[in-house]
């Protein structure tokens, strides 16, 4: 008995070392308080020949929030931050529906050479962001304050409409037609969602790139010691260069969903915030935001674990003002349990625990 309690506990330590252990954890509480509060929680059913269900909706509405913390998981890897992605989804998208047009019967410009003209444009974001921090030493943060705060007025300017003889930045531009509705909908007679799609594709084209070539390590390293990397021999300007190209390709295609999501641009609303809640998921799946190590699936974890608390703080009737205070609160928590130092209270406070113990005996 006592061998199999030891066997127990050793197995519980190794398991809560591991670094997606704390990100599971905390979905798993987020999953737990939802079947508490709602039994039907995890029911899933066909309406209108499509996947229904809180669990289908949480994971929706993650896939943004999944595509831009693959991008923003490389940033923050390689020892920088992005928080101009959110702006960036807003051009992209407004690049997209400016040149597909408003008519009910033909698009303006083909809607594949649209979204590409909108990945275009997010890769000429990343490109500007990677160039100031990587060729001009630039910070991060400020480096990307630029298009945190240019990039979505240029969304709106590109949204521009002509009212009363003169061109007004800032309109909600829209699309009528069906097939755009596709992107963020659903394809016909296929029941997921399409952005699960994306994102699942997403993922997987970054873990491919990361694990079957060297830039993964090449990241880590640059991440932990750019200095260390270059005498090595790998150019540690061109990867964080890519970097940000990277995550400038993935805001872009957030972009175009969020706008294919609601069949129009608002340039004033799509990404907002998005910025922060990417970075959050990348702290909650456990990696360093001071660089180095890290691990897709758990920013994965961790997009899924934000979008989950959101839509439960929403289905408590928390408004969408109140949100941020709730979700920041309940985030603190998360990341506070997932830091160094509450490890080594907790390792501190086991020891006197077992020490009292001893002492009784």
């Amino acid at each position: 008995m006592r061998q199999q309690q030891i066997g127990i506990k050793a197995f519980i330590r190794t398991i809560s070392h591991k670094q997606l252990f704390l990100p599971i954890f905390a979905l798993c509480l987020v999953l737990l308080f939802n079947i508490i509060k709602t039994p039907a929680f995890f029911n899933i059913s066909i309406q209108n020949g499509v996947l229904y269900g809180y669990i289908v909706d949480i994971i929706n509405r993650a896939s943004e929030l999944i595509i831009l913390s693959v991008g923003m998981t490389l940033v923050i890897a390689s020892g920088g931050i992005d928080i101009s992605v959110g702006a960036v989804s807003a051009l992209a998208a407004a690049v997209c529906v400016r040149l597909l047009g408003s008519s009910y019967d033909f698009y303006a410009t083909p809607l594949v050479l649209s979204i590409l003209a909108a990945c275009v444009a997010g890769l000429a974001c990343g490109a500007f962001n990677g160039f100031l921090v990587a060729k001009m030493k630039i910070q991060a943060m400020v480096a990307t304050l630029i298009l945190f705060t240019a990039g979505r007025g240029i969304a709106q300017l590109i949204s521009a409409r002509e009212i009363n003889g003169r061109m007004v930045p800032g309109q909600i531009l829209y699309v009528r037609m069906d097939s755009f509705k596709n992107i963020g909908g659903f394809l016909p007679r296929v029941v997921v969602p399409t952005p699960v799609f994306i994102a699942i594709g997403v993922v997987l084209l970054a873990y491919l790139l990361l694990t079957r070539t060297a830039l993964g390590l090449y990241i880590k390293s640059v991440g932990i010691n750019s200095g260390a990397g270059r005498l090595v021999g790998i150019n540690s300007v061109f990867i964080t260069f890519l970097c940000y190209l990277i995550c400038g390709l993935t805001a872009s295609v957030a972009g175009v969903i969020s706008a294919s999501r609601i069949y129009s641009c608002d340039a004033n609303n799509i990404g907002l915030y998005m910025e922060l809640d990417a970075i959050l998921a990348v702290a909650m799946g456990g990696n360093s935001l001071a660089g180095g190590k890290f691990s897709l699936a758990g920013s994965v974890i961790g997009a899924i674990t934000i979008q989950a608390l959101t839509t439960s703080l929403y289905a408590m009737g928390v408004t969408a003002d109140q949100l941020p205070v709730y979700k920041a609160i309940v985030v603190v928590l998360i990341v506070a349990i997932q830091s160094s130092e509450f490890k080594r209270w907790l390792s501190i406070y086991k020891q006197k625990i077992q020490m009292r113990k001893a002492v009784a005996q």
